[in-house]
């Protein structure tokens, strides 16, 4: 099944150069091509600055269309004044649904339009690697050395490689994260690396490495051995502090066995007090996936069974305040049993006021809006199971074009 509408992406590899270009949407019809030609003949009494401010006030997609209405519309939406300061619409966040379990192929879903395209993403070469994005920018890092890093803007296709990450080459477990600076446009990433110590499974070598896009080096902040604990693949940077995810590797009943860490990236933690901040999961969760939304921390949770706790019985969303967890949403049932099968894993992610969660095992979406505290199915993804084995997972990214690595 064909996309509702698809994304042509075009590699702004000259944006140094200051020359921009723009593809557009291949779905534009000649109702729509006369429409923009009566508009052609109204904007001719708008000043620049005028129009510029009224375009950039589209979605990020009409965007792109606007540019392939005449070449006045061309040139102001891909000058540098535009791109840099003139881009001010709130742009929802999108998500990027892989479709396929062997190959980084997918779809990304717009939840103002309600539409979705089909986008190549660049550098990224299988489906499972960690994947993080914040204001932006998406990071990816190879599944299997974890030594290959590239970061990227999805909708410009601008791509950068990083040098390979400290610490152990092939750890057992590692989480990465990335936080954008919205003013600066620099970047930090953060992997949290987990290795069990030869012959010992109760204990386990922990570090943490940090890169900085402005001195573009990397540094260890902190090693140290954790007991009883392990680090795992969640984690989240919000308002200057790292939060990762840890699981109990025997001794905790089934009400202990996801803990969170803090770690502070300004003040750093003195080695052997990681600990001292570990923060007990709200009940007994089945898997947990942490998130940014405003510079708050929420998790999303799957609520394991009393009796089985291995088993899924619901779903909650967490906002954490201080050192306390505060429920704020549990997906109802009828949501929960749309989704025809689900896991005690889930694929969730979210940034700004969306959440979205969907099943590993179906192209289902599902979307919470923490504001208006509203639960909504997005649009039918273009894509059917061709096979009862084939997996389904994603993350999301907010669609700007200012941003770039």
């Amino acid at each position: 099944m064909a996309a509702e509408t698809s994304w042509v992406s075009h590699c702004f590899d000259n944006l140094a150069n200051q020359t921009l270009e723009y593809e557009s949407f291949s779905e534009i019809n000649d109702e729509t091509e006369k429409e923009a030609a009566s508009a052609v003949s109204l904007d001719l009494i708008l000043p620049d600055d005028l129009l510029e401010r009224i375009l950039a006030y589209l979605p990020i997609a009409s965007i792109f269309r606007a540019g392939c209405v005449c070449k006045r519309w061309h040139e102001i939406v891909t000058s540098e004044r535009f791109l840099y300061t003139s881009h001010v619409a709130s742009q929802k966040p999108w998500y990027f649904m892989f479709t396929s379990s062997d190959e980084p192929v997918g779809y990304a879903y717009d939840p103002i339009l309600r539409k979705w395209y089909c986008i190549d993403l660049p550098c990224i070469q299988t489906s499972n690697w960690f994947i993080a994005s914040s204001c932006g920018l998406v990071c990816f890092m190879d599944n299997e050395s974890r030594s290959e890093l590239y970061v990227c803007n999805p909708i410009t296709r601008h791509c950068k490689g990083l040098d390979e990450p400290p610490g152990p080459k092939f750890s057992d477990y590692s989480a990465l994260a990335v936080s954008v600076d919205r003013a600066s446009h620099y970047y930090n990433i953060s992997i949290v690396k987990s290795k069990q110590v030869p012959g010992n499974f109760f204990q386990w070598d922990l570090s943490i490495h940090l890169y900085d896009s402005e001195a573009m080096t990397w540094v260890t902040t902190l090693t140290e051995i954790l007991m009883g604990w392990r680090a795992g693949d969640e984690s989240v940077i919000c308002d200057g502090v790292l939060y990762f995810l840890i699981y109990s590797t025997g001794g905790g009943g089934p009400d202990n066995r996801h803990g969170l860490i803090m770690y502070n990236l300004r003040s750093r933690s003195p080695h052997g007090l990681l600990m001292r901040s570990f923060i007990p999961a709200p009940c007994s969760l089945t898997c947990g996936r942490l998130m940014n939304l405003k510079e708050k921390l929420i998790m999303v949770g799957g609520i394991g069974k009393q009796d089985r706790p291995d088993i899924i019985k619901g779903i909650g969303i967490w906002l954490l305040k201080g050192r306390e967890w505060q429920e704020i949403a549990r997906m109802p049932h009828k949501f929960f049993q749309g989704f025809g099968e689900f896991d005690d894993v889930f694929a969730s992610s979210g940034t700004d006021d969306l959440i979205y969660i969907q099943s590993y095992g179906s192209p289902t979406l599902l979307i919470f809006d923490v504001n208006q505290k509203q639960w909504k199915w997005s649009q039918k993804c273009p894509v059917t199971k061709r096979f009862p084995l084939q997996l389904f997972t994603g993350f999301c990214f907010e669609p700007r074009l200012e941003v770039g690595p």
